[in-house]
């Protein structure tokens, strides 16, 4: 198995002292960063695996440095914060992250997040082109195509409408979904699926204020409409 290279992004020494040993000792590969700047360049240079980043920086703060990050990158985004406020959650998750963990916290609970935030779908061997009225969804490219727009879902997105796919027409609740898409230690975070199926809504839906596949079910979860057979 290779060694999963993790990049920490914390302006504070300790943090990132404490997260090397810690990770190091269970068979991580550690770089870390003193800032965004820093976690910009790290980027570019050592090609991590999944990024630890926490959010109070100074220079270029955390939300900016996850959203340039996403602009060049889908390596997988754990914030880090002692943020607990929903508000910053949103804002983290809208701007790229894949999860959000709270200071202070237990590194199992943290390996488990990692692992979950990088574990790739397996996709089917059948039909890899799946259509949808005027909406070509190529699973192999990761590409959602309407006429000649062309836009490419996040990994997390990918996943998200990997599952709906594979349950097209089920209700399915929101801690199922969360504990398929992010793993089996979730359940609780529907903020998560909030922010993830807006941003899954104005990638593939026609008129994403009235959804016509990605329907929600109130006070139960979500039903993606059941795929026309070609």
């Amino acid at each position: 198995m290779n060694t999963v290279k993790v990049l920490v992004v914390d302006d504070e020494p300790q943090a990132r002292r404490l997260l090397r040993i810690a990770l190091i000792s269970r068979g991580f590969e550690i770089t870390d960063a003193r800032s965004g700047e820093e976690a910009l360049d790290s980027l570019r240079q050592e090609a991590p695996d999944v990024i630890l980043l926490d959010l109070k920086m100074p220079g270029l703060g955390g939300i900016e440095t996850c959203r340039q990050i996403r602009e060049r990158s889908e390596v997988p985004i754990i914030v880090v914060s002692g943020e607990k406020r929903e508000m910053e959650k949103v804002e983290a998750l809208e701007s790229g992250a894949d999860d959000y963990i709270t200071k202070p916290f237990g590194i199992e609970e943290l390996i488990a997040r990692m692992h979950a935030a990088t574990r790739r779908p397996q996709i089917g061997a059948n039909s890899k082109i799946i259509r949808l009225d005027s909406v070509e969804i190529d699973l192999e490219s990761r590409e959602v195509k309407r006429g000649e727009d062309v836009t490419h879902l996040t990994s997390k997105e990918f996943k998200l409408l990997h599952y709906f796919l594979q349950n097209s027409g089920k209700v399915v609740s929101h801690r199922r979904i969360l504990q398929a898409v992010w793993g089996p230690d979730y359940g609780d975070e529907v903020e998560y699926l909030r922010v993830f199926i807006n941003q899954l809504r104005k990638k593939i839906e026609p008129d994403p204020s009235h959804p016509q596949y990605v329907l929600t079910e109130p006070s139960s979860g979500y039903r993606f409409a059941p795929v026309p057979r070609h």
